[in-house]
């Protein structure tokens, strides 16, 4: 089959490889779409390095066509959407309800729960599934936790969004952030995430959002999905947010860029909460000045995957998605064989467009 690899010497490239059957725990996902995400053009990039070649993709929906031994969850046929943090459900997060911490998972080796991949190249070398999925191919093969059925209504495209970018918005603003109704939010980088927040924004009854971004494309999208204040950050400072506005209640920081985390603080009302749902490069620093939050009661915190359980999430927000209450599907920009996988990380990478899906010949 077909496969977007990536090699930390030879770039993206598109090549034929192998996969095998499911083993033990395991099912084989045929991918019907895929979303373009920011953490794969993480390591295209360089920002989170890569050891050993990959197949790269992790925000994909498909259907299940093959189960290993053990797998009683999911039969052929069934519809998924795939989850790029599969937990173990055996560590003490997971027990305690907090899949999104578990310490068991392998996603982040990306490689499969028993340290092994069912990819390999034309000589038959090992290349290793990105975050245990490497959705950017035909098939998949992945962890039973990591496949959530859902209704066959649900189209692919938006399947493979709730994997990634909208579980983490929406779960940032509903899980992490736990806006209440009538509350004012700012919302910084309106890419999938960053949209996907003011969605949730919107869907929590906050009365007041304003979305910044580069791109006034992007800002005219936002107001459309519930934004009731635009700054284009390249023309106004978000001084303004504190200065005409008041200051907000909830920022979130969906770009991961330390400049301009350091500036929210200051942009919170007394009480207020910055929410971090875009992952910086490893390594990454910025200055907070400690005093400002203790004295005002503020508070910064970190928001992985949407704060989310992604077996119970994930058929949530299609249900909300179905029902009206929820338009993922205007997220979506461009749509492009998974062959031009290349060219759709050289527009991300540029800030151009909306969310990119791909889509494998076989689908």
């Amino acid at each position: 089959m077909k496969a977007v690899t990536y090699r930390a010497d030879d770039g993206v490239h598109v090549e034929n490889i192998d996969i095998a059957a499911p083993g033990r725990g395991l099912v084989a996902v045929d991918i019907k779409a895929t979303g373009v995400c920011h953490s794969d053009l993480h390591i295209v990039n360089g920002d989170w390095p890569a050891d050993r070649p990959l197949v790269l993709g992790h925000e994909g929906a498909g259907v299940v066509s093959a189960v290993g031994e053990g797998v009683t969850e999911l039969a052929v046929g069934d519809h998924v959407v795939l989850s790029w943090f599969a937990p173990c459900r055996r560590c003490r997060n997971c027990a305690a309800g907090r899949a999104w911490l578990c310490s068991g998972t392998t996603a982040l080796d990306n490689t499969l729960p028993v340290g092994d991949t069912a990819f390999t190249d034309g000589q038959g070398k090992q290349i290793w599934p990105y975050l245990g999925l490497g959705t950017f191919s035909s098939r998949v093969v992945v962890p039973e936790s990591a496949a959530i059925r859902v209704t066959p209504d649900l189209p692919f495209e938006v399947g493979a969004l709730l994997g990634c970018s909208v579980t983490t918005g929406v779960g940032a603003v509903l899980n992490t952030a736990r806006v209440e109704p009538g509350g004012s939010a700012l919302v910084v980088g309106c890419g999938g995430v960053g949209l996907s927040i003011v969605l949730g924004l919107h869907l929590a009854g906050a009365t007041t959002i304003i979305a910044a971004d580069l791109s006034d494309e992007k800002l005219e999208l936002a107001r459309t999905l519930g934004a009731t204040h635009t700054v284009n950050t390249g023309k106004t400072s978000l001084d303004t947010v504190r200065d005409d506005l008041g200051g907000v209640d909830y920022a979130f920081e969906a770009v991961g860029r330390p400049e301009l985390i350091e500036g929210l603080p200051p942009l919170l009302r007394t009480g207020g909460c910055l929410v971090l749902a875009g992952m910086t490069a490893v390594g990454a620093s910025c200055t907070i000045d400690p005093f400002d939050l203790a004295d005002q009661g503020k508070s910064i915190l970190g928001c992985n995957y949407g704060s989310s359980v992604a077996a119970v999430d994930v058929p949530r927000l299609a249900d909300l998605y179905l029902s009206g209450r929820l338009p993922v599907d205007r997220l979506i920009g461009t749509t492009r064989p998974l062959t031009e996988a290349a060219a759709a990380l050289d527009q991300l990478r540029e800030g151009i467009g909306l969310r990119t899906i791909l889509i494998p010949d076989s689908a």
